[in-house]
């Protein structure tokens, strides 16, 4: 009888871990979901913002060109001196 009762306290502690290791498994994988749908909702975002601002950049450039000729013409001189390290 002794070794069944052990037999049994050995089978209970392995459908113990068991179900934890489940348990963390099911957790890390809504986590994950979780993170995975997050990133998409922020990459989603990003487009948008991204989308917004050309069509901002392509209203002001139509609505002025002539300033934003000289916006340009400036930042290319500004990183040619960076860039040439003088």
């Amino acid at each position: 009888m002794e070794a069944t009762e052990k037999t049994n306290n050995i089978d209970e502690t392995v459908n113990r871990l068991r179900s934890g290791a489940h348990e963390a498994v099911d957790k890390a994988a809504d986590v994950t979901t979780q993170a995975a749908e997050v990133m998409s909702q922020k990459g989603e975002q990003l487009m948008n913002m991204e989308q917004q601002f050309l069509e901002n950049c392509r209203t002001y450039i139509h609505e002025k060109p002539v300033t934003s000729l000289g916006i340009a013409v400036g930042a290319g001189f500004l990183l040619s001196r960076i860039l040439s390290g003088r």
